[in-house]
């Protein structure tokens, strides 16, 4: 198999054949593939771990992973294979009816990175599905004196494939009185029609049945078929005509069901029976099919369903005027779903921290965010902002994508949580919105000393004391937290008299306090120096010193003596 990476200077394209489809990547974050539809649950599309420099292993350790998109997963990761496969069928169909090119777009996220990949997924056309009409019989109302040479039109077949799969041709079963015609319309489609070839006879020959068979170009060559039947009327030698050949209407997409859209008119110069006409739609798409009704005898076009513009912005269809002879007139008719707002923006929260250490520096990532408006023009436009006076921005990131910052240094002593409120609203009227609330705590680092309450210290003891009797309690204070704000007391190693220091005073290294290990005499010395830390449990630890003057008060423990006369 050939290597389909492009490098990280971008310099070049590399086209790869893989197993089910084609790789093509531009860019350094941009990777596309191409297969055919109608594969099996968990067939390869490409070998995403190669394509993104990794080995198959390290999908799972750098958590990799697909950003959902909120509706149902076509594709998943092999994280054995280090491969994209798929998650279910794929019917090019069903995803992009009516498109010349399929293109599926996921988002792939490198955690360790909180890099965004995109992928192109084109779906390539096969021939899986056969022309069909929608009416496999059809009924033509012919007058007996109909001209030759005059076209009656044939229903439309339908195949959703593209391409060389799609419809391309009709034919006509053998008969003495008809030939078939196809016209290349203006939107591309061919429409079948009747040519009336021999002139008819009512009394001879009341009724023709033919049969129309539509073939598309695959290999092998699928086909459909509609019979129709030709029933020979009386003379009745005018058609309708409508007073347009174009119909055109914009609706607001919260328009009530039954809301009359417009009217279709036809005209029939003839008298009594052979002057009425009936509607019916001759072309119209199974959406278009589910969501308007047209009157059969007014030509009011009327909703039958809700209209959702996401779901779709326009319908072209087709109407049919035709007399009781089965003379016949069509117009087109247009109908544009204007867009209002109503959706809410969608907030997804991509990779979030809950925890940052106080000494971050400006800029650390706290979270991404994935924002999306199904809405189209202002309406779907968004912007995102932090509520309140809060140490954090927002900044935008690879497409609808932002990143949630720190703007400063925190400082968990002054603030150790925030509640961030970050609201997403559009640009529509009026504005919906959306609030996404993160927990944010701010984890403690050690950055403050222990601190003694006064700059120095001073205690007395009486002569003679007893041995082991408390002097004095000294305490510090460390705002830090947990291991970083646990205290440990000690003594500055010094001598007195040429004894060390700890032989006549010690600490308890917990409490701070201060305990007298030998009896002092005034009369042999009077004061002590002694310097204390205080040290927490940091890494590293931190300290700090303070001065403690112990000073021996004078008992009455000598008596008088007389130095002369001896």
């Amino acid at each position: 198999m050939i290597p389909a990476r492009l490098h990280g200077d971008c310099k070049g394209l590399v086209l790869l054949g893989v197993f089910l489809g084609t790789l093509w990547e531009t860019g350094c974050t941009q990777i596309r593939y191409s297969v055919p539809e109608e594969l099996e649950k968990g067939s390869r599309v490409g070998d995403i771990s190669r394509d993104l420099g990794l080995e198959p292993q390290q999908l799972a350790e750098r958590g990799v992973r697909i950003v959902p998109r909120g509706r149902t997963q076509l594709f998943a990761l092999n994280p054995r294979s280090g491969s994209l496969v798929t998650a279910g069928r794929i019917d090019r169909e069903e995803l992009c009816m009516g498109a010349v090119k399929c293109q599926l777009n996921l988002d792939i996220l490198m955690e360790d990175k909180v890099k965004i990949y995109g992928v192109e997924i084109e779906v390539r056309d096969i021939n899986d599905n056969a022309p069909y009409f929608r009416e496999s019989e059809l009924e033509i109302k012919m007058s007996e004196n109909a001209a030759t040479g005059m076209l009656f039109p044939l229903p439309h077949a339908w195949d959703p494939d593209i391409g060389k799969n799609s419809l391309q041709s009709y034919e006509l079963s053998p008969n003495t009185h008809f030939s078939l015609v196809v016209q290349n319309g203006a939107d591309g489609n061919k429409y079948p029609e009747l040519v009336l070839e021999r002139a008819l006879d009512r009394e001879e020959k009341a009724a023709h049945h033919l049969v129309l068979t539509a073939s598309d170009g695959g290999d092998p060559v699928r086909t459909g078929t509609a019979r129709i039947r030709v029933m020979v009327m009386d003379v009745n030698d005018n058609a309708p005509a409508f007073a347009q050949s174009e119909y055109r209407a914009s609706v607001p997409e919260n328009v009530a069901l039954g809301t009359q859209l417009l009217v279709v008119n036809a005209t029939d110069p003839d008298e009594g029976v052979n002057g009425e006409v009936r509607y019916s739609f001759r072309y119209v798409d199974d959406k278009a099919a589910q969501v308007f009704k047209l009157d059969y005898n007014l030509g009011i076009i009327s909703t039958i369903a809700e209209l959702d513009h996401e779901e779709s912005g326009f319908y072209q269809m087709e109407v049919q005027a035709m007399d009781n002879a089965g003379y016949s007139a069509r117009a087109k008719v247009l109908i544009t779903v204007l867009d209002v707002n109503d959706n809410a923006p969608e907030v997804v929260l991509t990779s979030l921290t809950s925890s940052v250490p106080e000494n971050s520096p400006r800029g650390t990532l706290i979270a991404l965010l994935n924002v999306n408006d199904q809405d189209s023009e202002e309406n779907g436009q968004v912007i995102c902002f932090i509520h309140g006076n809060l140490p954090f921005k927002l900044e935008k990131s690879y497409g609808n994508y932002y990143s949630l910052v720190t703007d400063i240094v925190l400082d968990r002593e002054q603030v150790p949580s925030y509640n961030i409120t970050v609201t997403a609203t559009d640009r529509g009227t009026p504005p919906l919105s959306t609030e996404t609330h993160i927990s944010l705590n701010v984890a403690d680092t050690n950055d403050n000393p222990p601190v003694f309450p006064q700059a120095s210290y001073s205690a007395y003891i009486p002569e003679n004391n007893p041995r082991g009797a408390s002097l004095l309690c000294m305490t510090a204070h460390d705002p830090d937290c947990a291991e970083n704000a646990q205290i440990t007391y000690s003594l500055a190693e010094d001598t007195i008299q040429g004894a060390p220091l700890s032989s006549y005073v010690s600490i308890n290294s917990d409490t701070g306090v201060l305990y007298a290990l030998h009896s002092f005499d005034y009369e042999q010395f009077r004061d002590l120096q002694v310097k204390v830390m205080a040290r927490d449990n940091g890494d590293p630890p931190l300290s700090s010193n303070v001065s403690l003057s112990l000073f021996v008060l004078d008992q009455n423990d000598n008596a008088p003596e007389i130095l002369y006369p001896a």
